[in-house]
């Protein structure tokens, strides 16, 4: 039975071409750490890592390289900033259709003393922006939103958000978990305080390599949440205050980086444009199929306006569950069923405790996979 992937909201598959061969030449050829060593094999490797930080400010449009800090995914980098920042009195503002990577570090930091409130969003996943301005307070000292939802795709009002957290002289840090790779996003134009992405999803790269691209400001009050040796200052026994050193201590994942340095020069010879190009229109064939049957709810935005290519449906007849596994044991087709480590997105969208079925597509799937998958839910709807 052939199988279809469907499921590039938790991680892209297939990976760029080549990725497994670009990071076991690293590991079979190189394998040294940066920073540490005078010997030229050393020296390969620490551009290499350079050449995957320019390819990254160019990506996102920020030329500052040593600003872009290597973590082991966006999820950690969300940690470092909600933990490195946020103190006890300190209040945080959120959308109410954040997923757990932004939720469980800041419930954590609630715990020692950190406030926050949700920006409420309607059934679709859209921000309910008149309720933003009203949540400021004279201790508001971060905003953090995902730029697309990972449950329904549904894409967040961010230049309207960063318009109103710069008057308000508040940082604002953009989750770009479910848009790196798939939309262009400019990080200076926006004017973000911090961009966090995912090496493994859009980005088409490994699992275990990410990273974060924080503004002078912003680093400057920052706290390191992992000490450890960088290579540099090793005569001190305090972090140093260069960047990206400071939150770079230990050795990083260099192989995660070759292979994401492969991934983002693929990206960049296909073009963002004709990737996001593909990707909606495997989105709206998939909608078109889906739209007219009247035992699932297309959760989210029902059209092609406003969103990512990402799908979930609800089965208003059928467990949401059990629809996923026939998906995967009758047809092949793999998705993820459940609440999609969001449960304060679900919330808004009405469709807590019992999920959602989720499609997400890439850049590698086709519209046969699609029609199969459109003939598939037919059957079991």
């Amino acid at each position: 039975m052939e199988t279809i992937y469907l499921d590039n909201g938790a991680t892209s598959f297939p990976k760029a071409p080549g990725l497994g061969q670009a990071m076991a030449d690293y590991l079979d050829n190189n394998g040294v750490n940066i920073n540490r060593g005078s010997y030229q094999a050393a020296a390969s490797a620490a551009n290499g890592v350079l050449e995957t930080r320019e390819l990254l400010g160019e990506l996102f449009h920020y030329r500052k390289e040593s600003h872009i800090i290597f973590s082991a995914g966006v999820t950690q980098s969300l940690n470092l900033i909600i933990k490195g920042l946020l103190k006890p009195g300190d209040h945080c503002i959120v959308s109410a259709m954040e997923h757990n990577g932004v939720m469980r570090p800041l419930v954590q930091m609630a715990a020692k003393g950190v406030t926050f409130d949700r920006v409420p969003c309607d059934r679709r996943g859209r921000l309910v922006l008149t309720g933003l301005e009203e949540l400021f307070r004279p201790n508001t000292k971060l905003v953090v939103m995902l730029h697309a939802s990972n449950v329904c795709g549904t894409l967040m009002p961010i230049a309207k958000v960063a318009k109103i957290c710069r008057e308000k002289a508040v940082p604002f840090v953009l989750d770009a978990a479910q848009t790196a790779g798939h939309i262009d996003i400019n990080m200076e134009e926006l004017g973000l305080a911090a961009l966090c992405f995912p090496g493994h999803k859009g980005l088409m790269g490994p699992g275990g390599i990410g990273g974060m691209i924080v503004t002078p400001s912003l680093a400057a009050e920052l706290e390191p949440l992992v000490a450890g040796g960088t290579g540099s200052h090793s005569e001190s026994e305090e972090m140093p205050p260069e960047l990206p050193e400071r939150f770079e201590a230990g050795t990083m994942n260099i192989a995660g980086i070759f292979g994401l340095r492969h991934s983002l020069q693929f990206i960049k010879n296909q073009s963002l444009e004709a990737i996001h190009h593909k990707e909606m229109i495997l989105t709206a064939c998939f909608l078109d199929g889906v739209k007219r049957m009247d035992s699932i709810r297309i959760v989210g935005e029902p059209g092609m306006a406003n969103r990512m290519a990402v799908v979930s449906l609800d089965f208003l007849n059928r467990d949401n569950s059990e629809v996923a596994f026939q998906l995967a044991e009758q047809y092949g087709i793999m998705t993820r069923s459940g609440l999609q480590c969001a449960p304060s997105a679900h919330k808004s969208l009405g469709t807590f405790p019992q999920g959602t079925v989720r499609f997400s597509f890439s850049y590698f799937n086709t519209e046969e996979q699609i029609d199969k998958a459109v003939e598939a839910v037919r059957a079991l709807a």
